[in-house]
Formats: structure tokens, sequence, C-alpha cells
């Protein structure tokens, strides 16, 4: 079941949903805790939102409250074609957003799709069903390339990449724009980069700042303002089956990612204001 039911007078209209891949390919930079919170801010919001755990380890899963272990469909089930978004995703109703589960069957997905024709498009084709479901579709990425990260970036209008302000994250960004380049080139020409998003940030580290100048030089207004910060609240609400937005709303980790939230809808409408304007000259 979900809160946010097809209306088939939509149908026929062109989706304004905005489909995030949150994704890094070094491991331990807040992604998981990034996808949670962030869907949580936007259904704060008013937004419709749909977060996909394409992760087999189901860090998502749990950290929303699901038992991984007792799932009846996931998303493994979605890629393979025996069941469809909506008969696999979960209305989580505390926090007001819709989680399509994953567990470790994940992994035999990918042994499923290996000599699938077009393997690489089974989640878009699966997300094209209920585009008009929602206005944000945020995809939690395993942390390596695989054919399950393929499969979100083709999926994904854009990437939103978490990262840590440390020396060895400059290495893996490089690595993961490589990754984008070669989706562009391959699957998804229009694949963009949301937003560079600086987690577990230590104002008193002095190469956090150094590393947060350098990437703010780089990358200029893709580097969202928002930090979000080394927050106890944040490293303990997983354990409670609650975004930190739910578990301590006043905490600095959920207003971090609220103000994260508000960011990107502010970039949503000025990027549709854009087209608008294009499309009137």
């Amino acid at each position: 079941m979900s809160y946010f039911h097809s209306d088939p007078a939509r149908a026929n209209q062109k989706s304004n949903v905005r489909c995030v891949a949150v994704a890094n390919q070094k491991g331990g930079v807040g992604k998981t805790t990034t996808c949670v919170n962030l869907a949580a801010a936007l259904a704060d919001m008013k937004n419709r939102v749909l977060l996909v755990d394409l992760d087999p380890q189901g860090n998502a899963t749990v950290g929303c409250g699901v038992n991984a272990r007792i799932l009846k469909r996931s998303a493994y089930d979605v890629l393979i074609g025996d069941a469809s978004v909506r008969q696999a995703r979960q209305s989580l109703e505390p926090f007001g957003f819709d989680l399509l589960p994953s567990n470790g069957d994940l992994t035999a997905a990918e042994i499923r799709l290996m000599h699938r024709e077009g393997r690489e498009f089974a989640l878009k084709e699966a997300l094209a069903k209920v585009v008009h479901d929602y206005d944000w579709i945020i995809i939690d990425c395993p942390p390596s390339l695989n054919i399950l990260t393929l499969n979100a970036l083709a999926a994904a209008d854009s990437v939103l990449i978490p990262m840590q302000c440390e020396y060895y994250a400059l290495e893996g960004l490089s690595a993961l724009l490589d990754t984008v380049e070669q989706v562009r080139a391959s699957v998804n020409p229009d694949l963009e980069i949301e937003g560079l998003l600086r987690t577990m940030y230590d104002v008193r580290n002095n190469l956090s700042s150094a590393v947060s100048d350098q990437l703010t030089e780089n990358f200029g207004d893709r580097v969202y303002r928002t930090l979000v910060p080394r927050n106890v609240r944040i490293a303990e609400a997983p354990s409670y089956g609650q975004p930190v937005t739910r578990y301590d709303p006043t905490s600095k980790g959920a207003l971090a990612y609220l103000g994260l939230a508000g960011e990107m809808m502010r970039r949503a409408s000025q990027r549709a204001d854009g087209e608008a304007g294009h499309r009137s000259n």
C-alpha cells in the first residue's frame, strides 16, 4: 500500500518527478544515512517521496524500521520482473514516504540480470510506471560499481554525491565522476550531477575546512551550502529504525537534512523556471 495513488487523469501528462541516485564508490561517507534522512525531510516539506533501497545490505530498509528478513516482496522481485513497484513498495506511515525495500536477495539479481538484454534498464522500466505517484524518487546505490549501480544511474535524472571532507575522499570523487561520464556515454546521456554534499563535517578539523574549500573552488555552486555535521543523533537514529528528523527533530543533524531538502527543492524550482523560459523562447 502507498500514501500516493496514481491519478488516471495524469497518465498522459509529462511527469515532474525528480529521480536522484545517491552514490559514492567509497564506503562510510553517509550515503544511506543521507538517503533515509533526505527522503524524510522532503516528505516533511509535503513532497510525495519514494525511497528505493538498491543496496543488498538493506541498511536503508532497516534504518526505516522495516525488518529486511521477512519481506514478502522487495527490490529484487521488481528487478527480475516478478513484482511491480506498486506491489513491492511499503508505506511508512510515521515518516510520510514510501519505501521499495531490499535485503540480501538483491545480490542474486545481478546473476539473474547478467544475460538479460537491456539489463541496465530494469529499474528505469519499473519506475516509469509510478512516475506520476511521486515528486521525488531517491535511490540508495551500492558502494561499488556493479549492475545494480548501473541500473540506478540509468534510471536517475541526477547523482547526489555525499562525501567526507578528508584527503582520500577526493580520490573517490574522481572515480565516481569518471563513472558518471561513462554512464552518460553509454546508457544515460542526460545524467546530471545533482550536487556534492559534505557529510560528517567537523568544524574543529583544519583538514575538513581545507578539503571543503577545495571542493567549492573546483565545483562552485554544485557544492551544497548545507553541511551535515558529525552528530550523535544522526548516528543513533538508525538503531531505532527512524530518520533523525523523527528521532530528534531539533538536533543539528535533523536541521541539516531539512536544509538540504530545501536547497534541492529551490534548485528544482529554478530548473523548472529555466526550462519554461527556454520553451517560451
